[in-house]
């Protein structure tokens, strides 16, 4: 017999298991994490060597944010764990980039903090939510990471001149999407609230 559940929204096909390509794409960037700050501290990260290092890294595991989404939606992958442990990669990924960035005094704490509390502000919101529905990631949202991730790449690089201002360019645009999508989450959220009520 079907799960009512599943029986009551037409799905009849087996549970997705959690053990699957997207889920160990996600598990594997929350362990790339450690892994680029290590590499970005080394030489107290003044060596060009390891800063490269550390950019691969990053890249690499900011692909998997893009490529475990595509897999779960495609493949129909998505599971809760998923879930639950998609966005605490990002945010663990992207968190320790800007303090790292922060602390080696490569860019100014207002940035991250800024990102930060907007990072955190949006996580208790979907809390504050949760029983009336779940806020889907707009279109503002994923603009606001690519452009986070892009900025944050090119800090990471023992860049300067034209291609340092280029970078800075790049993260002034994150910080204003960043907040700007903070806003519209809110709103989003508050009008949520009232129609529920």
């Amino acid at each position: 017999m079907t799960d009512p559940v599943r029986r009551a929204i037409g799905d009849d096909a087996a549970p997705v298991p959690v053990v699957n390509i997207a889920n160990a794409l996600t598990v594997f960037r929350i362990v790339l994490v450690p892994v680029f700050v290590v590499l970005l501290f080394v030489d107290d990260g003044h060596s060009t060597a390891w800063r490269i290092a550390a950019f691969v890294v990053f890249a690499v595991a900011a692909f998997t944010d893009q490529l475990d989404g595509r897999l779960a939606r495609g493949m129909n992958l998505v599971t809760d764990f998923g879930k639950m442990a998609d966005p605490i990669a990002d945010k663990a990924l992207i968190g320790a980039a800007l303090i790292s960035l922060s602390v080696l005094g490569d860019l100014p704490w207002w940035v991250t903090v800024v990102v930060l509390a907007r990072e955190v502000g949006v996580t208790l919101l979907r809390f504050w939510v949760l029983r009336y529905g779940v806020i889907p990631a707009s279109r503002g949202g994923k603009l606001k990471t690519l452009l986070q991730s892009v900025a944050i790449g090119l800090f990471v690089l023992p860049l300067s001149g034209a291609w340092h201002t280029a970078a800075w360019v790049i993260m002034i645009a994150a910080v204003v999407a960043t907040v700007a999508t903070g806003l519209d989450y809110v709103w989003r959220a508050l009008a949520m609230r009232r129609d529920a009520e």
